[in-house]
């Protein structure tokens, strides 16, 4: 196949998936009540899909102040994604949501940590953790590197950050939106603090819906 047919055919490929993912009016008319809600927020447009699209999944503006973009994360992603990038999500619940999107956009593979997980958490460990440890052996060796999505568990974060520090090799993009408690607070912080492509929810908010929309956000805006 020559240069000139690779490129209709991809280019066929993407209209035809935007053709598949007509807005329902419903979701339209909430995406004009979020912006209207939300007002001037000075994003640029693939930030402000993120934000629009974590707004509608949870029906809270207050996320607005609390969302965190390094530089340029939003076009890295997008730029992985297109490239061939996988998800790598740390609950089944979050990869369960991006897996129809992915399916109808780039055809993306989507995995969950506890593919890799033992059955029982080692002791002074968890499940995700450990599914972690694992994964990201295996999978970061890809190029373009994963996506990993992490909505629940901040031990999940904590242990890729470790890999990464001991010279693993980065993620495309993390989306780092742990909810709760214990440990969550200390693990956005050290993901924060670190250089990596990331986008951030502050405070105790997250969960695998508000991962997922986040990442569904990217997906569309490759096709559409």
């Amino acid at each position: 196949m020559g240069f000139f047919a690779e490129g209709l055919f991809d280019c066929l490929e993407n209209l035809a998936a935007s053709l598949s993912m007509k807005d329902h009016p419903i979701f339209l008319e909430s995406i004009q009540r979020i912006r209207a809600i939300l007002g001037e927020t000075g994003l640029a447009f693939l930030p402000q899909q993120v934000l629009e699209r974590l707004v509608h999944s949870s029906g809270d503006p207050g996320l607005a102040p609390l969302l965190r973009f390094s530089p340029d994360a939003c076009e890295q992603g997008l730029a992985a994604l297109r490239q061939g990038a996988a998800i790598l999500t740390d609950t089944a619940m979050a990869a369960a949501a991006v897996a129809p999107m992915a399916r109808r956009s780039l055809g993306s593979s989507v995995h969950c940590v506890l593919e890799w997980a033992p059955e029982q958490a080692p002791q002074g460990s968890t499940r995700t953790a450990s599914g972690m440890q694992k994964a990201w052996q295996e999978l970061g060796m890809q190029v373009p590197a994963p996506i990993v999505l992490v909505g629940s568990a901040p031990t999940a974060l904590e242990r890729l950050l470790d890999q990464i520090a001991a010279g693993a090799a980065s993620p495309s993009l993390i989306i780092g939106m742990p909810v709760g408690f214990v440990g969550v607070a200390e693990s956005k912080r050290r993901l924060a603090e670190s250089h990596l492509a990331q986008i951030r929810l502050e405070g105790t908010r997250g969960g695998a819906g508000l991962v997922a929309a986040a990442v569904n956000a990217l997906l569309r805006a490759a096709v559409v």
